[in-house]
Formats: C-alpha cells, structure tokens, sequence
C-alpha cells in the first residue's frame, strides 16, 4: 500500500487529513475518487477550500495542480459548492455565497 504523499502534489499535510478522515492509502483515496474523499474530509471537519478541492482532482488524474482551466475549473466549482452545499461549513457557505453575488469571490480568470 502506498502512502497519500506518494501521490504528485498531495503533501504530508494532505495526508494526515486523509488518515484523520480514515483514508490511509493512496489505493484507497483513489478508489474513493476525489469527491467522495473530499466530502470525507469534510464530515471529519476540515474547512472547505476551493484549491484543495481542484488539487484533489488534478491529482488524481495525474495532472499538475495548474493544469485546472476554463470550463473544467468551472465544472469543479460547480461540484465543489454542491458539496459545501450539504451543510458543511454553513456560516462560511453563506458568507462566500454573499461575497460572490456582489462580485468578490469569482473573475474573469475562474
């Protein structure tokens, strides 16, 4: 069995999350995919943060962490807030809610 961190651009911080959120191998966060694995960490209390979420994807598909763009960075946001959605972190939702209905959150870039 693999270590988490054996994954590119999965560190040692990443890891003990993952352990925290009884996903202890790189065979198991795989088998999991990344949502599943992410809203893992979610239930156990991590904060949810977008860039992790997408680095998580990336990681996965043996990508760079960058390599997220355009539509697909799109399609993530999409997934990831779906996933915020389900009552993690509620007080954060809805502040991140308000900060992108008036235009801080998300540009051009995104």
């Amino acid at each position: 069995m693999s270590a988490i961190s054996s994954i590119p651009n999965l560190g040692p911080a990443t890891e003990a999350a993952f352990i925290r959120a009884g996903i202890t191998t790189a065979e198991d966060l795989r088998a999991l995919g990344a949502d599943a694995a992410y809203a893992r960490l979610l239930e156990n209390g991590e904060r949810p943060h977008f860039i992790g979420y997408y680095v998580l994807h990336m990681a996965l598909q043996g990508r760079p962490w960058n390599d997220c763009k355009g539509p697909e960075k799109a399609r993530l946001r999409a997934g990831f807030d779906a996933l915020k959605a389900g009552g993690f972190d509620k007080g954060r939702a809805e502040l991140e809610s308000f900060m992108d209905r008036i235009g801080l959150i998300r540009g051009p870039s995104d």
